[in-house]
C-alpha cells in the first residue's frame, strides 16, 4: 500500500483535492489544506523535499506584488460603479425602443447591451443583476417565454467573461504567463462572433416560435417626430455614414488590423455621430450658419495639422470635421424641404451610446494601440465610471462605499485562492506532479487536435462542479506547460479555454449566472405595475432549460475557435515571423591572416 502510494502520489493528491472541493470546503482553505497534508506525508514517505517549503513565502510575496492581478479591483469597481449609475438601464430602454416591434426586440436588445456592459464593466455578476432586474419584468409583461427571456439575460450577461476588459482574461493571462493585452486582443473578435451565435439563435426562435418573442406594441414605443414617425431609419444612414468616415480615416493610420483596427474605427465613427448630434440639437436649422462656420474651423484646424506632421491629432480634427459637415447638410436639407435627418431617436441613441463606447475606447483602445498597461487601462476605467456617474447624477458616498466594499470582498476573494493553488501547486511540484500531468496530456493521440478535445472535454465536465477561478487557479498551471510543449499558442489556448469555462456560469444546476438571475427574478406571481395585471412567477426550471441551448451555443463556438484558429491570431500582426531555433550565423574564412604561435611570449605594454 506504501509503494502504492509512493508511486502514485501525485494522482492521489489530485483525487484528494476534487474530493475537497465536491464535499463543499472554501477552495482556499481546501488548496492550502491538501498542499500541506500531502507536503508532511511527502516528506515522511520521502517522495517531498522539506527545502520546497522554504519558497512559500517568497511564492506569498509574489501574489501581493504581482501588478497585473492589480488590474482586479480597478474594473471590479468600473463595473459596479456602472452598473449603479444607470447607465444599464438607460441602454436598455433606448435599445429596446429602436428595435421597437421587430419579433425579438427587447431580446436582441439584451444581447446588444449585454456585450456593450460586458466591455465596460467586465463583472459577470453586474451585468446579470442589472438587466434582470430591468429587462425581465419588460419581458414577462409583453408575453416572452420565460425560458427563452431568462436564458438569454443569463447568457447576455457571461459575455462579460470573455469580451474585454474580463477578469477571467487577466487571470488567464497571469496563469499562463502571456500578456494581458495579447490575450483582450485575441478574445475580442470571438467575443462579437459568440454574441452573433446568441442573436442568431434569437432570430430562429422569433421564426419557428413568433408567439415565444413578440414585438413591442406600437403604443409602447417612444422618440417619435411630431409627423409620428419614428426615424429609424436616418439612424441607419448617420450609422454608414459615421463607420465609413471612421474605416477610411484609420485606413490611413498605421493600425492597420485586428481588434486595435475595430476599436478605434468605433471610436472614430462615434466621435462623428456624436458631433453630428451635438450641432444638430445646439443649432438645428435656427443657427445653421454656426455649424458651416464650426465646420470651416475644423477642416481648417485639419489641414494645418495633417501637413505639419502631428498625424494624431490630424485624424480627431478630421473625425470632427465630418461630424459638423454631416449635421450642415442636415441642417440645410431640413431648412431647404422641411425633412429631418437627424430624428429624435438618432440623437437619444447616439447620446446614450456615446459614454460607454468612449469608455471602451478609454480602456481597450490606450491598451490595444499600447498607450497603457491593463493596470492603468484599469485605473483610467475607473476614473472615467466616477465621471460618468457624476455626469448622471447619480453617485453618492454610499455608492462609492457599497463598490468599493464588493471590490475589496473580490479581490480578497482571489488573492487567497490564489495563495492556496500557490500552497497545492508547491507540493504538487516537489512530488513531480506536473511531469505525470505533462506526459500524461502530451502521450494522447491526434497531437495538438486530440490535446485540446481531451482537455476542453475535461474543462467542461469540471465547470458543473467548479466556478471559473478555481478551475484557473488549479487546472491553468498544470495544463499550460503540455500545451506549449505541443507548440500551441498559449493566446489562441486561453481563448478557448476562456470560451469553455464561461460554461461554468451557464450549467445547470450549480452556474453562478443562473443564480444570480434566480436572486431577481420573481418567485411569487405579482401586479406589474404598468398594466395593474396579476403575471406568473419565473421558476427555477424555467431559468435552467432557457440556458441549455446558450450551453450549446457556447461548446459550438469553442470548436468554431479551434476551427477558425485566426480569430485569435490577428493578435500577432506585426510580429517577427523568423524561428530563432533557425537562425544560423555563417562567419566567413579567413585564409589571409598568418599563424599563431601559442608559445610565443604575451606582449609587454609601457
Amino acid at each position: 500500500m506504501i509503494a502504492f502510494i509512493i508511486e502514485n502520489m501525485a494522482p492521489i493528491m489530485f483525487a484528494s483535492l476534487v474530493v475537497f472541493l465536491l464535499l463543499g470546503y472554501p477552495a482556499a482553505f481546501s488548496l492550502a489544506a491538501v498542499g500541506l497534508i500531502y507536503a508532511l506525508a511527502g516528506i515522511e514517505l520521502g517522495q517531498f523535499h522539506p527545502d520546497f517549503l522554504q519558497a512559500l513565502p517568497e511564492r506569498v510575496y509574489g501574489v501581493m506584488n504581482n501588478d497585473t492581478l492589480l488590474a482586479i479591483p480597478f474594473f471590479t469597481f468600473m463595473g459596479l460603479i456602472l452598473e449603479r449609475s444607470g447607465m444599464a438601464e438607460d441602454l436598455l430602454d433606448t435599445i429596446g425602443q429602436l428595435f421597437g416591434t421587430v419579433r425579438g426586440g427587447l431580446a436582441y436588445a439584451v444581447i446588444f447591451v449585454g456585450a456593450l456592459l460586458a466591455a465596460t464593466t467586465g463583472v459577470v455578476a453586474a451585468s446579470v443583476i442589472s438587466m434582470g432586474l430591468i429587462s425581465l419584468p419588460i419581458m414577462l409583461r409583453y408575453g416572452y417565454d420565460r425560458r427563452v427571456a431568462s436564458g438569454v439575460i443569463a447568457a447576455s450577461g457571461t459575455l462579460a467573461q470573455i469580451i474585454p476588459p474580463s477578469l477571467v482574461l487577466i487571470v488567464m493571462a497571469d496563469q499562463l504567463g502571456r500578456s494581458v493585452g495579447d490575450m483582450y486582443e485575441g478574445a475580442f473578435i470571438p467575443g462579437l462572433v459568440l454574441s452573433g451565435l446568441y442573436a442568431f439563435y434569437i432570430f430562429l426562435v422569433s421564426v419557428i416560435y413568433p408567439k415565444a418573442t413578440p414585438g413591442l406594441p406600437a403604443e409602447a414605443i417612444g422618440f417619435r417626430e411630431a409627423s409620428g414617425a419614428r426615424g429609424v431609419w436616418q439612424l441607419g444612414i448617420l450609422v454608414v455614414f459615421s463607420g465609413f468616415v471612421g474605416y477610411m480615416l484609420m485606413s490611413q493610420t498605421k493600425v492597420n488590423g485586428g481588434a486595435d483596427f475595430v476599436i478605434l474605427t468605433m471610436s472614430v465613427g462615434v466621435t462623428v455621430s456624436f458631433l453630428c448630434a451635438v450641432f444638430n440639437r445646439i443649432f438645428g436649422t435656427r443657427f445653421w450658419y454656426l455649424s458651416v462656420i464650426s465646420f470651416a474651423v475644423l477642416a481648417a484646424a485639419w489641414y494645418y495639422f495633417n501637413h505639419h506632421g502631428h498625424e494624431n491629432w490630424a485624424l480627431l480634427l478630421a473625425a470632427l470635421s465630418a461630424g459638423a459637415f454631416y449635421a450642415v447638410v442636415a441642417a440645410l436639407i431640413e431648412k431647404v424641404t422641411g425633412f429631418r435627418l437627424v430624428t429624435l431617436m438618432a440623437e437619444q441613441t447616439t447620446f446614450v451610446m456615446v459614454p460607454p463606447l468612449l469608455l471602451i475606447f478609454l480602456v481597450l483602445g490606450t491598451i490595444f494601440i499600447g498607450v497603457a498597461t491593463p493596470t492603468e487601462g484599469g485605473a483610467m476605467g475607473a476614473v472615467g465610471a466616477l465621471i460618468l456617474g457624476g455626469m448622471k447624477r447619480r453617485l453618492s458616498f454610499d455608492l462609492i462605499r457599497q463598490a468599493v466594499e464588493s471590490t475589496a470582498k473580490l479581490s480578497a476573494f482571489v488573492v487567497f485562492i490564489l495563495l492556496g493553488a500557490r500552497v497545492f501547486s508547491l507540493t504538487f511540484y516537489g512530488v513531480s506532479g506536473h511531469i505525470w500531468v505533462e506526459h500524461m496530456l502530451t502521450s494522447l493521440p491526434g497531437g495538438q487536435i486530440g490535446f485540446l478535445i481531451f482537455v476542453n472535454a475535461f474543462v467542461f465536465v469540471l465547470a458543473f462542479f467548479l466556478d471559473f477561478f478555481e478551475l484557473a487557479f488549479i487546472i491553468i498551471p498544470l495544463l499550460g506547460p503540455a500545451a506549449e510543449k505541443l507548440g500551441i499558442d498559449l493566446i489562441w489556448f486561453g481563448v478557448i479555454l476562456g470560451v469553455n469555462m464561461q460554461t461554468s456560469f451557464m450549467h445547470p444546476p450549480f452556474g453562478f449566472a443562473l443564480f444570480y438571475l434566480r436572486s431577481v427574478a420573481p418567485k411569487e406571481s405579482f401586479i406589474d405595475r404598468l398594466t395593474g395585471q396579476r403575471t406568473d412567477p419565473v421558476t427555477t426550471g424555467q431559468i435552467y432549460w432557457g440556458a441549455v441551448p446558450f450551453v450549446v451555443i457556447q461548446v459550438i463556438m469553442v470548436a468554431l475557435v479551434i476551427t477558425f484558429p485566426g480569430m485569435v491570431m490577428h493578435y500577432k500582426k506585426g510580429m517577427s515571423t523568423v524561428d530563432p531555433n533557425k537562425v544560423k550565423i555563417e562567419v566567413p574564412a579567413l585564409d589571409n591572416l598568418p599563424p599563431v604561435d601559442f608559445n610565443a611570449a604575451p606582449p609587454t605594454f609601457k
